[in-house]
């Protein structure tokens, strides 16, 4: 068999036109069924005949899975990204009608990470010379332009990177309103897809925003037991101390000090100690009237 001569798709079992074969590891696919692949999926020449098939069955049902998506959040211009909170589930696409694109539903629990990368190009400024000649100025200058591509890295099947330029065009000033523009999108997209990960308003970090604990799709503020310190509570007009590693703190009451209530006993006044002293027969330090190595009374 020449190299020129038609083959016959493995996946459908059509006929292959002229320059329409796309390999596969084990077989050929013809460019009607490879229109059908997901677009993140790059390894198409590593892949099998059977993965193929398993693939285009996936697209099949995904294509049944975005008759019951409905897009709450939108974020982008050029590519967009559409989240379905209720389905738990996100789609990355540019076409107006995404349903007959078949972009792939994935579910925010498979989101692994979200980067936004900001690219900065610098290309060289010339001096243009009588003679039409080009000389680099010292020192030498340059232009700079931007541009901003997103990375989802997601646990799928059958890709693990979504990757798409944010800004349909370069951005060509680092102050324009344009770079503050899609620098806050990008963000956006990344807070909106690790939030959806976490269970709403858990950011990349771990930690969720507000600084509260979730409760009931809510932030709530709660006090934070640091070191075993408790805080202190108002009672009774007056405030109880804060227990500090296991001591009990008194506090100042009818111009005397009385120590917190301990274990059902109510307060009483606590005599100051005496204050110590050193035994003048055999130098013993002691704070009671008497020396309790030799017995000598305090002078």
């Amino acid at each position: 068999m020449g190299m020129f001569d038609k083959k016959n798709c493995d996946i459908c079992g059509a006929k292959i036109g002229l320059l329409g074969n796309r390999k596969l590891e084990d077989g050929n696919c013809c460019k009607d069924c490879a229109a059908k692949l997901s677009p993140w999926m790059t390894d198409r020449r590593r892949t099998t005949v059977e993965d193929i098939k398993a693939h285009l069955a996936y697209r099949e049902d995904n294509r049944r899975k975005l008759q019951q998506f409905n897009a709450q959040s939108v974020v982008g211009e050029n590519w967009k990204v559409m989240v379905d909170p209720n389905m738990g589930a996100f789609v990355v696409t540019r076409s107006s009608n995404f349903r007959a694109d078949n972009p792939d539903v994935i579910l925010l629990s498979q989101v692994v990470s979200c980067e936004v990368e900001r690219q900065e190009h610098q290309e060289e400024v010339y001096q243009q010379m009588s003679d039409g000649s080009k000389r680099s100025y010292s020192p030498p200058r340059y232009d700079y332009s931007y541009d901003f591509e997103v990375h989802i890295h997601v646990n799928t099947p059958w890709f693990s990177e979504i990757e798409f330029k944010l800004n349909p065009s370069t951005i060509k000033d680092r102050y324009a309103p344009e770079f503050r523009q899609y620098e806050a999108l990008g963000d956006q997209i990344r807070n909106m897809l690790l939030s959806g990960n976490r269970g709403g308003g858990m950011p990349m970090g771990g930690m969720p925003m507000g600084g509260g604990m979730p409760m009931g799709g809510q932030f709530q503020q709660q006090p934070m037991q640091q070191q075993g310190f408790q805080q202190p509570m108002q009672q009774q007009g007056f405030q109880q101390p804060m227990q500090q590693q296991g001591f009990q703190q008194p506090m100042q009451q009818q111009g005397f000090q009385q120590p917190m209530q301990q274990q059902g006993f109510q307060q009483q006044p606590m005599q100051q100690a005496d204050a110590p002293w050193f035994c003048q027969s055999c130098g013993t330090q002691n704070t009671g009237r008497f020396c309790q190595s030799c017995g000598a009374t305090k002078q």
